[in-house]
């Protein structure tokens, strides 16, 4: 994001923005330390202090947030969901933020669609996330062409690609490959880091050779070797996990307790490229614990369009087959914030980084279904939800 964005972005919430102290709270620092009870401070949009302590006489000049020994932890941030401007989007931007979520990366679509909705966030005419978008382009495009259209992202003001496919089976083609470093030389010069979506072995370790540092996928068409795991973390790849992909979901889109995948068609066979019954969802989840045993920074994306919290519950209820909490809470929290490069704003709870937080009537260490259970979300030191 360029530095004068950034800095319009913050007048902007800051022009909102409250000074809070949060009271009486579990917090979840999210850099594996956790303060029994303690408080928040929050001034002009940013901590300024986290410590321990029962709670005292009001401070001058903070309004008072009780949590009541509910639970505090860093706002989440879904690296890889599929959001545009529409009709809709007020109603789709409110549930985000009621999930829990103050930051979302665009997993793709029109550019100018992107835009539009991050600005009606920011100029205040709905209520929402922090947005930051993508724009598309295809490997199906001559080099010159590509390198083109990443010109024109970045005359936009758009510094991120969206996920840009590699043919999975049997493998990236040569021209897909020689466009996709055309566009990754272009990226590197206009300031536009490049994400790819790469859903099998052979073709992450393509995206990786040909320098690709974002793969919005954990691939799910093959299993991953621990060497070549090693390779993607050596490189300084960092990788989402999207790893309720091929997973059944029940009771979404329908109640008659039949399985369908996450677009609403039946499961397993509405799966693109399926390998049948299933077993993408089983590649995903042990691919994903070896991409973190190896060292992956591995970070969280839904690559969902369908309501925020089911797709939290979803997503979270997959990863509990290879993590614990503490990992999860990892995952989702500083791992993904470096993911958006944004490690210095987002992801902990530490003073100086924007107050991005949500409070949970339960304890996330305890159980994912906690996360569940969002009261109030607070985003750039702006009170977004209170459900108490």
């Amino acid at each position: 994001m360029k530095p004068l964005l950034f800095l319009g972005l913050l007048i902007g919430l800051n022009a909102r923005a409250q000074d809070l102290i949060i009271r009486n709270a579990h917090i979840i620092v999210g850099n594996g330390a956790v303060i029994e009870r303690g408080e928040v401070v929050i001034r002009a949009g940013r901590i300024t202090a986290v410590a321990p302590g029962n709670g005292g006489n009001p401070v001058l000049g903070l309004r008072l947030i009780d949590a009541k020994g509910m639970s505090v932890m860093p706002g989440f941030i879904d690296a890889h969901r599929h959001i545009n401007t529409g009709p809709d989007e007020k109603k789709q931007m409110q549930a985000l933020l009621e999930a829990g979520y103050t930051t979302i990366l665009s997993g793709g679509g029109p550019a100018d669609g992107n835009l539009t909705l991050r600005d009606h966030i920011e100029k205040g005419v709905i209520n929402g996330p922090r947005i930051i978008p993508t724009g598309s382009v295809r490997l199906t495009l001559t080099p010159d062409q590509a390198r083109a259209e990443v010109r024109k992202m970045a005359a936009m003001g758009i510094r991120w690609t969206g996920e840009i496919s590699l043919t999975p089976k049997p493998a990236p083609t040569p021209q897909e490959l020689e466009t996709l470093h055309a566009i990754l030389d272009e990226g590197a010069k206009a300031g536009v880091r490049v994400q790819v979506h790469a859903v099998s072995p052979q073709a992450m370790m393509a995206a990786v050779d040909a320098g690709v540092k974002y793969l919005v996928h954990t691939p799910h068409f093959g299993w991953m070797s621990f060497d070549d795991a090693k390779r993607v973390a050596a490189a300084g790849v960092k990788q989402l996990s999207t790893i309720g992909f091929g997973v059944p979901v029940f009771g979404v889109f329908a109640n008659d307790n039949l399985p369908r995948f996450r677009d609403g068609k039946p499961w397993p066979e509405s799966i693109l490229q399926g390998d049948g019954r299933g077993q993408e969802a089983g590649y995903k989840v042990v691919n994903a614990r070896t991409s973190w045993d190896a060292g992956v920074i591995y970070g969280y994306g839904t690559d969902t369009n369908y309501d925020p919290t089911a797709g939290l519950e979803h997503e979270l209820k997959s990863l509990n087959l290879m993590f614990s909490m503490q990992d999860i809470v990892k995952l989702m929290g500083p791992n993904t914030a470096s993911y958006l490069e944004m490690s210095d704003q987002l992801g902990t709870l530490e003073p100086g980084k924007l107050a991005d937080m949500v409070i949970l009537d339960g304890d996330p260490m305890e159980g994912y279904w906690n996360f569940l259970k969002a009261k109030v979300v607070i985003k750039g030191g702006v009170l977004v939800v209170d459900r108490r």
